[in-house]
């Protein structure tokens, strides 16, 4: 299947690109970034030095990954989403200084297996977006995010649960709820939410 790379993307040759990775135009993919298999990068899209992706993310155009960012699989980014890392973004020093790689350190966004952040969404570092969770487009994130939860606003605050398919859940009372979409369960317990399979595993002595 091979790594296809358009003609105007900027690949470095220290990057590593999975099988079946496509890198499309006007793309830059910055030295020491691994991307996994089956992996898409968008038209403009960015990913910098040392960002890892997993296998099947999908990065849409003009999305901004910086470093140290870490991407598990089946991550999706939407168009013009920013993952940032300046804590206390600064151009100067306090004398007045231009700013070096020396004088600030990078701080990553952690997106984890299945999750989505929306068109235009910034994810503020150093956040987690857990499994399977959606981040909203336009939202601004400012802290973690739990495991299918589905996040919207500026800042960015919990609105609902969703499965894995991506589809708001429906509530069956006492902590249980369904997805509309794949028929599968979920149980709801200390302010989050797992797969009930996944519960049930846990509680196994």
């Amino acid at each position: 299947m091979g790594v296809r790379i358009s003609d105007t993307a900027d690949v470095d040759p220290r990057a590593r690109l999975g099988e079946g990775t496509s890198v499309w135009h006007l793309a830059q993919v910055r030295e020491g970034a691994v991307l996994g298999t089956g992996c898409v990068v968008g038209r403009g899209a960015y990913v910098g030095p040392g960002v890892s992706l997993g296998n099947n993310c999908k990065l849409q155009n003009y999305a901004l990954v910086y470093e140290p960012a870490v991407l598990e699989d089946g991550v999706f980014v939407g168009p013009a989403a920013v993952l940032t890392n300046d804590e206390f973004p600064r151009a100067v020093n306090p004398d007045g200084s231009l700013k070096t790689g020396a004088d600030w350190e990078a701080v990553g966004v952690t997106l984890r297996q299945g999750s989505s952040v929306g068109a235009r969404a910034v994810c503020i570092a150093p956040v987690t977006v857990g499994r399977w969770a959606t981040v909203a487009a336009g939202a601004v994130v400012t802290r973690d995010v739990p495991d299918f939860a589905l996040v919207a606003g500026v800042p960015a605050r919990w609105l609902r649960w969703v499965g894995r398919a991506g589809v708001p859940l429906e509530d069956r009372g006492g902590g249980h709820w369904r997805c509309p979409s794949s028929g599968e369960t979920y149980v709801e317990t200390d302010g989050g939410l797992a797969l009930e399979r996944d519960h049930d595993a846990e509680e196994t002595p």
